[in-house]
């Protein structure tokens, strides 16, 4: 007998092995519960269809199917502890757990297990599963929130700027813009009243950033300027919005505004990096991204802008390691994908540059495919 064996039988032993009468029984029992619990469901009586489904998967812990109605019912039906409980046992269980990985993230949000919340939405977005597009809308948007509390804000602007060229546009999404814009890390419940107009403004300005009504988007951003010229983030913001219409000079600016009023302004000192980049000016733009990165080590932007510096100096070992700690940090992002194909070209390394530029290729493809959703 194999060790495996003998352990269950062990164990049938100490819990009171059933009869091969009993198993027969305790089978025919849960069919007909499962079928009861289908058309409980089918016929929209939830509550019975929860009691059955429960009843299920008590007669048979490991029954996946049972696990994921249970979770969806409890999900329509807002008990976001117990709808997170049945779907983490699926998520257990079955051999295809992504379509209920951000079903899962969206109940740990609103049992403010953000941290879960936040590993679970990655993980599902990275499995592409078919979804609904109510579910994708959801679930990205509250995904985009839980980045902007942990100050991922480039990463939140992506997810909502897709979202309104959906057409979902709307006040809660106009407000996490402004969030983002303002670089503030904060849920939309959790920053303060006094907050608030700046916020909005910002959204209102983030929003025509989006659609691509970069007048508009001026205008709005100029109306923020004139009511808090010296709140923090505000000219920063301005500055992306002066990008985002190809004024670069102006955007410069700007940069250089906010880190008057915010001296330590690790982003602001990317985007003047990149703008000295952009004018073959690399050596001043090592010394900013390299004065950004040493405020924010996390800064991926600032790690790929100092390796893309380092690339245009020639100084191609010290360029690579940079990107490298980039790719790290953002391993989605094409771009520094893209360059670390450059730095390995130059370096002789073919076949680590041919993996980044499929990688870069398939990136892409994957951005092309989320913003056609």
């Amino acid at each position: 007998m194999h060790g495996a064996a003998v352990v269950f039988a062990a164990l049938s032993v100490l819990l009171g092995a059933k009869e091969p009468s009993q198993t027969r029984q305790s089978a025919g029992s849960f069919l007909q519960i499962a079928k009861q619990a289908a058309q409980a469901r089918e016929a929209g009586r939830l509550a019975d269809a929860i009691r059955l489904y429960s009843d299920g998967v008590r007669l048979r812990p490991a029954w996946d199917e049972g696990w994921w109605s249970l979770g969806t019912l409890y999900y329509d039906e807002d008990r976001f502890e117990e709808a997170r409980r049945a779907l983490a046992r699926f998520v257990q269980l079955a051999e295809n757990p992504a379509p209920a990985l951000g079903l899962l993230a969206l109940c740990e949000y609103e049992t403010r297990e953000y941290d879960l919340a936040v590993g679970h939405f990655t993980e599902w977005a990275a499995k592409k599963p078919p979804a609904s597009n109510e579910l994708l809308t959801v679930a990205y948007f509250h995904w985009a929130l839980l980045l902007i509390r942990k100050g991922e804000f480039e990463r939140a602007t992506v997810l909502l700027n897709a979202r309104a060229r959906l057409g979902n546009s709307g006040p809660e999404l106009e407000e996490a813009m402004g969030l983002a814009a303002l670089r503030m890390a904060r849920l939309p419940e959790e920053y303060p009243p006094e907050e608030r107009e700046p916020v909005w403004l910002a959204g209102r300005a983030a929003m025509q950033t989006a659609l691509q009504r970069p007048e508009r988007a001026d205008q709005e951003a100029r109306m923020l300027l004139r009511h808090y010229d010296a709140h923090p983030n505000v000219h920063y913001f301005l500055g992306t919005v002066l990008l985002d219409s190809h004024q670069s000079d102006a955007a410069a600016k700007q940069f250089e505004r906010e880190r008057q009023i915010s001296p330590r302004h690790a982003a602001a000192m990317v985007q003047l990096a990149m703008f000295h980049l952009g004018n073959g000016e690399a050596a001043q733009a090592l010394e900013l991204a390299r004065k950004a990165a040493d405020i924010e080590p996390g800064n991926f932007p600032a790690h790929k802008t100092m390796g893309d510096a380092l690339l245009q100096l020639e100084r191609y070992a010290d360029g690579t390691r940079e990107l490298e700690i980039a790719r790290n940090l953002a391993p989605e992002s094409a771009a520094v994908h893209f360059s670390l194909a450059r730095a390995y070209q130059q370096m002789g390394r073919d076949a680590d540059a041919a993996r980044e530029r499929a990688l870069f290729t398939k990136l892409k493809e994957r951005e092309r495919e989320r913003t056609s959703k």
